[in-house]
């Protein structure tokens, strides 16, 4: 019998949800890359078959409910039960409030809380009867106020009270439950704001550089380097904590 443990980590077809499945990989876990589009996950999923590592494509809306137990199901018989499940898929929608759709509002809300819940649901099962698991969640400096992200940092601060919750829940199962709130970090999405706001990428990680104590913007894999703590056996007694990895101190 395999001892290999499963990981899905969800919006892992880019960014930080790549950097998190590959790190995942060379730590030893079998990953289900997850994305809305199974195709967007091959360069993924290659990066680790690559180097030996064990990897499934899996396409699935996270915000929705059943499309998330069919996804679930299928990591569970094609790769292994999923013991650790990282909460990663996120999308902006930026605007000020007075600007701010309901729909805006509702998609955010939607991918990354009720996203997070779909799928961690339905993955404790696996979890409990395994008497072990790791659940890492993706909030941001933004939960701790941004302006034009009303939407997006209530979700974030939404997703440390889900994580400091199912800490206190799961924990009895040998379930840890941990948030990792990145500041800068250079992805497709910093980008793309860069781009919104008629600012080129280099001189807008310049700028942000050097707000940041540690002089430099960071890098999915700063991201990655953290979870793979948090999911590692050693990180047994660490549970309902948020580790903002910002360059410094937030608050």
């Amino acid at each position: 019998m395999s001892t290999q443990k499963t990981a899905i980590v969800t919006g892992a077809a880019r960014g930080i949800g790549a950097a998190v499945a590959k790190r995942l990989a060379d730590d030893g876990l079998a990953v289900a890359v997850l994305d809305l589009d199974a195709d967007a996950c091959a360069d993924t999923v290659k990066a680790i078959t690559d180097k030996g590592g064990k990897a499934l494509a899996v396409g699935a809306n996270v915000a929705d409910e059943a499309s998330v137990q069919a996804a679930v199901e299928k990591v569970a018989n094609e790769l292994g039960a999923p013991t650790v499940v990282v909460n990663n898929a996120g999308i902006t929608r930026d605007n000020l409030l007075f600007k701010m759709t309901v729909d805006d509002w509702d998609a955010v809300m939607a991918v990354h809380l009720r996203g997070a819940f779909n799928v961690t649901k339905a993955a404790q099962k696996y979890m409990v009867d395994a008497g072990w698991g790791r659940v890492v969640n993706l909030s941001s400096t933004s939960a701790l106020g941004n302006r034009g992200q009303v939407n997006y940092s209530a979700a974030k601060a939404g997703m440390q009270g889900f994580t400091k919750t199912l800490a206190i829940e799961l924990g009895k199962f040998g379930v840890t439950a941990n948030a990792i709130a990145p500041g800068f970090i250079e992805t497709e999405m910093t980008a793309a704001t860069a781009e919104r706001i008629g600012v080129p990428f280099e001189d807008f990680k310049k700028a942000s550089a050097a707000q940041i104590p540690v002089n430099r913007v960071g890098v999915p894999e700063d991201i990655a380097h953290t979870a793979s703590f948090f999911i590692s056996e050693g990180a047994g007694f660490v549970s309902g904590q948020v580790v903002y990895v910002a360059g410094g101190p937030k608050d």
